[in-house]
């Protein structure tokens, strides 16, 4: 298959503009930059990057995000009878696996695939994929509980710390407070015991972040499918893992947080570095924005209402809204949002320099014409 059929074909951008990623070098193919438009590559065994971000073409496998609603159980089917997360994944005939779990009382972003390779590397402990949550905990945290966060707290299987601990807006005084912690463990209700060890036991629990993918304003009960930039930068991100396995690093690991980084350096959720190289082809890249495709299955009202606030503070884990920076952009390109005010602006310019122009036109032939005379509209003044 010809490189900018197959790069078009996977969703990276209109067949021209990928045209354009590859003669200006942005394409590389098992590790060498290819210029050659005319050349062929074999999807299932090459790999091909644009601007460094691994590119998925081999389209037969499917990556969707899921707003788990609380109370699901984390696997496809549950013995017990329980809910579980068959009731959004009917539509699909693929069979999915759940990236992980999310507690029967934690709600937020899970990921479900058919790429089984994929779902057992980003669930491994020893990837250190970063995960973000937002904590509704009981009485008022401090900064000083922040900085204990940071630092680090000692439980039973070992020492933890949050790569990030900070403390949000919205809170109900001195009764709850909303705290957001990042971190790459992967150990069991990791979250509620560090919370718990400081004295804030968790009340509610929303994971909005996994490693560059955010849950934006996905609402409980929705899923989506991802779009080739958030693809591409979820691969990298299994890829950056696989790469660390000999480090060392278990769930309390000494690093900053990796995929945090990796997604809101290069325009998180809405596709780290591919998304940056096709938005900038001529402007003629597929523009999807943290959004990604539509949602596949509708929300559930009534979950995910939980504490007062939750819903509006998870929902704004994506720092560009709805049109994500540049679509498929990520950096250096503008958002919807940003481009639609520009757009405004010109047009309310040109519409005032019009404006301007014709009363200057209009100034300048009253002068030409001398001072106008009483009555020289041409209509009489009397017996009208």
């Amino acid at each position: 298959m010809r490189l900018q059929k197959a790069l078009a074909h996977a969703g990276v951008a209109s067949r021209r503009a990928c045209e354009a990623l590859i003669a200006g070098g942005r394409v590389t193919v098992n590790g060498r930059v290819q210029r050659e438009l005319g050349s062929r590559i074999d999807p299932e065994r090459d790999d091909v990057r644009v601007d460094g971000v691994v590119v998925q073409l081999d389209v037969s496998k499917r990556y969707f995000v899921l707003n788990k609603p609380r109370g699901v159980v984390s696997t496809m089917r549950d013995e017990n009878g329980r809910p579980d997360l068959r009731e959004f994944t009917d539509r699909i005939d693929d069979r999915l696996y759940n990236v992980g779990r999310l507690d029967t009382d934690t709600s937020g972003l899970l990921i479900l695939t058919n790429d089984g390779e994929l779902a057992h590397k980003l669930a491994h402990p020893s990837f250190g994929v970063s995960k973000t949550y937002i904590a509704k905990v009981r009485g008022r945290v401090t900064p000083a509980v922040i900085q204990r966060l940071r630092d680090g707290v000692e439980l039973s299987d070992g020492p933890i710390h949050a790569d990030r601990a900070k403390l949000l807006p919205g809170g109900s005084g001195s009764s709850h407070s909303l705290v957001e912690l990042t971190l790459h463990s992967g150990r069991n209700r990791i979250v509620r015991r560090m919370l718990a060890e400081v004295g804030h036991p968790v009340e509610e629990l929303v994971r909005r972040q996994f490693g560059p993918l955010h849950l934006g304003t996905l609402r409980s009960g929705e899923m989506r499918e991802l779009s080739a930039p958030e693809r591409g930068a979820l691969l990298s991100a299994a890829e950056d893992g696989d790469a660390g396995r000999g480090s060392g690093r278990r769930g309390g690991g000494s690093r900053g947080a990796r995929g945090s980084g990796s997604g809101s350096g290069a325009g998180a959720g809405s596709g780290a570095g591919a998304g940056s190289g096709s938005s900038r082809a001529g402007g003629a890249a597929k523009r999807t924005g943290a959004a990604g495709r539509g949602a596949v299955t509708a929300g559930r009202p009534g979950d995910g209402t939980g504490a007062r606030g939750m819903r509006g503070v998870a929902a704004k884990g994506n720092p560009h809204g709805r049109g994500g920076p540049g679509g498929a952009g990520g950096a250096g390109a503008p958002g919807r949002a940003d481009a639609g005010r520009g757009s405004q602006e010109s047009r309310g310019s040109q519409q005032r320099g019009s404006q301007e122009s014709r009363g200057s036109q209009q100034r300048r032939s009253q002068e030409s014409r001398g001072p106008r005379k009483p009555g020289a509209d041409g209509r009489k003044r009397n017996g009208r």
